[in-house]
């Protein structure tokens, strides 16, 4: 076993594609097929599922990146430190749906560290993009929700992907919306009240399945909706449209602008409310790391003040 196949497996469990990795190594395709090939061979398992989009991890593969992971960091290490260069930088990566707390948390946590000395990256992004990212080490935590309406699915793909959910806070579904919407001075809304007015959602890819929403209730059906890729848009048109959105009761005020409200959603038979369990999901075979540790310490924090 070489360092540059583990290095090589690295990369295109990053990128998840053969493709794009030999491109940014600048290495033919044969030459990195055949060294992933080898490492395969010699270790005795399949690291890699190949498939028409790319290459996935295997359960196996997994676990033998996040061993493989902490050997080659401990060489980049020596070779930092003993190679006349300056020293490696440590990283922290969080992938997250979109989550106002977990940005506080992020910019909180940075804000004690000097960056010169480390490699930060918050990725705010879909539903199966925050699992791949942990999955394929790009991301040392992913932060999302569980309900009674995904979680079976969404406990599918944690175990497809080798990742472990672990749930930090649960609470009821919330509508958001412009503090001048023509709903704004209700005490809690029904379902019927909201439907005039467009649901606003995040995009979730080519499957775009309501069960990898990022919006609680989306097992309802909305007569009006607007797929948005991003936040500001996302706020953009709550105000110019009168749009709302359903999620947690946790919000940053001061990230998403003051002049918005959040109103207890109110069931009724045909359209029940249900649990929203947040949470964090690490690779099953790893732990936290310090820096992991201190930002959900500072995202249990948050909560808290809820």
């Amino acid at each position: 076993m070489k360092l540059t196949q583990i290095y090589y497996a690295l990369k295109v469990a990053e990128n998840g594609s053969m493709n794009k990795t030999a491109e940014n190594l600048y290495i033919s395709q044969p030459t990195l097929t055949n060294a992933i090939k080898d490492l395969e061979e010699e270790i005795g398992i399949r690291i890699f599922e190949r498939t028409s989009k790319g290459v996935i991890l295997t359960r196996e593969g997994s676990t033998f990146l996040t061993q493989a992971q902490e050997l080659y960091s401990q060489y980049e290490n020596l070779k930092y430190a003993y190679g006349g260069k300056r020293q490696l930088k440590t990283k922290f990566a969080v992938s997250t749906q979109h989550y106002t707390f977990a940005v506080r948390a992020f910019e909180k946590l940075v804000s004690s560290y000097d960056t010169l000395n480390y490699d930060f990256a918050f990725r705010e992004t879909q539903t199966k993009e925050v699992i791949k990212d942990v999955a394929s080490h790009r991301s040392d935590i992913g932060i999302l929700f569980l309900s009674k309406y995904n979680k079976k699915v969404l406990k599918r793909l944690f175990d497809d992907y080798n990742v472990q959910f672990h749930a930090l806070y649960e609470c009821r579904a919330h509508v958001y919306l412009a503090s001048d919407h023509p709903l704004a001075h209700h005490q809690t809304l029904t379902f019927d009240e909201l439907l005039p007015y467009p649901c606003l959602s995040f995009e979730q890819g080519e499957t775009d399945s309501a069960f990898l929403a990022e919006e609680i209730l989306s097992d309802h059906h909305y007569p009006r909706t607007i797929k948005v890729n991003d936040r500001a848009t996302m706020l953009n048109f709550m105000h110019a449209l009168h749009g709302y959105t359903l999620c947690s009761s946790i919000i940053e005020e001061d990230l998403n602008g003051k002049e918005n409200v959040i109103i207890p959603f109110q069931e009724d038979p045909e359209h029940p409310n249900q649990n929203m369990q947040i949470g964090y999901i690490l690779g099953k075979d790893h732990q936290l790391s310090e820096l992991g540790k201190q930002y959900i310490a500072i995202v249990n924090t948050l909560f808290t003040k809820k």
